[in-house]
């Protein structure tokens, strides 16, 4: 059998096996286990949340001839006949590659002819707001008056580009970003699964990375498996994915707050040498500083983070050693360069002259940090 991604291969095939999305979970089973399904349902938000596997689960379900707890019971002849991809009752269409009204209108007449095993045919649109205007207008005729068989699911990450009228004849389901822990629990299991070796602090890390969304977080995981062939360590997370070392931006940040500049612009320096980008140093470096803002003001810091001992240790003593509001200042600054980045020329110049800005004492008057600043650079300068 050909190797499946991890996302493909722990797909979740009922909906007891889905995280994250129960408020979503229970309004559908309710509508399938009460025979209330309606014609529209419009799922909307990030990527890799569960839009399109909740959207496949529901589609089996409601056409399952027996449901157990509302989810496909995957052993009667019409859930089988939909696990094929070439089933004709399910039918997936990629909005961004199909999006004329051409398309729309060949969909509007096909529409029309009942399922071929299940009571409905339902058709999962995916990234529905990159139809064109003629083509919404085209599938609103059909949202408006759909036969009863057909039950439609529109799949979006970006819900503002979709006209009123589409939104006004569809029931909608927003799915939230998935919290850390659920994520983790995820990994653990898939990695006990797989038999593959890990600590705590690698599967935070991954979970992290992944920013809510499960998808992003196995592929991360898949690419750390592959790199440390099946021993993933928090350390071998960092290498695999190229982040910053947090020993480093530990002790950049340390320079920053004590205002070395020599020892600033030498570790920038030493960091950008080895291929990082300046935007992804300066992201991970505001999130370097958010994260000691939650160490000096949280008394479970460790709960919150879960960073290994000794870069706990080290932060720990750096909070310490400085006040809520200098942190919370380079925070600011360092957050703020985002945007700033999109339009600068020179992204490191803006990089260093904001960093270099942090070493300046607040409490002097503009012309003194100007005088204090040009100093610092020219000490360092040949």
């Amino acid at each position: 059998m050909s190797y499946l991604a991890l996302y493909r291969k722990y797909r979740p095939t009922n909906f007891n096996e889905v995280i994250g999305q129960k408020h979503i979970v229970t309004s559908l089973k309710n509508q399938i286990l009460n025979d209330q399904i309606s014609h529209a349902y419009l799922f909307t938000g990030t990527r890799g949340t569960g839009k399109t596997s909740i959207a496949k689960i529901f589609a089996r379900a409601i056409n399952c001839e027996h449901p157990i707890d509302a989810s496909p019971c995957g052993e009667c002849s019409t859930c089988k006949a939909m696990l094929n991809p070439n089933n004709l009752d399910i039918i997936e269409i990629d909005a961004a590659s199909n999006n004329r009204v051409d398309e729309i209108r060949d969909l509007r007449e096909k529409v029309k002819y009942p399922p071929v095993n299940g009571r409905y045919k339902v058709y999962i649109v995916d990234e529905v707001h990159m139809l064109t205007d003629s083509a919404f207008n085209a599938l609103l005729k059909t949202l408006e008056e759909p036969p009863k068989h057909a039950v439609f699911i529109l799949a979006t990450t970006e819900v503002q580009k979709l006209p009123a009228t589409i939104l006004s004849r569809c029931l909608r389901f927003d799915f939230k970003l998935l919290e850390n822990d659920e994520i983790e629990g995820l990994l653990k299991r898939i990695f006990d699964d797989s038999i593959i070796k890990y600590d705590n602090e690698s599967v935070a890390l991954i979970a992290r990375l992944g920013e809510g969304s499960v998808r992003d977080a196995l592929s991360v995981a898949e690419m750390c498996v592959a790199y440390t062939n099946k021993n993933v360590t928090y350390s071998s997370v960092i290498e695999a994915v190229g982040a910053i070392d947090k020993k480093v931006l530990s002790n950049l940040a340390k320079y920053i707050l004590k205002g070395e500049v020599n020892a600033i612009l030498n570790t920038i320096n030493s960091i950008l040498e080895k291929g990082k980008v300046v935007s992804q140093l300066a992201k991970d470096l505001a999130n370097y500083f958010r994260d000691l803002a939650v160490v000096k003001t949280c008394e479970n810091a460790n709960e919150i983070l879960k960073y290994p001992t000794d870069i706990l240790s080290d932060m720990e003593g750096l909070a310490k050693e400085n006040s809520i509001t200098k942190i919370l200042n380079a925070f600011k600054c360092l957050s703020s360069l985002d945007n700033e980045f999109r339009y600068s020329t020179n992204p490191r110049s803006l990089f260093e002259l904001n960093v270099l800005n942090l070493t300046l004492d607040n409490s002097l008057s503009l012309e003194e940090r100007v005088k204090t600043l040009e100093d610092k650079i020219n000490s360092v300068l040949p």
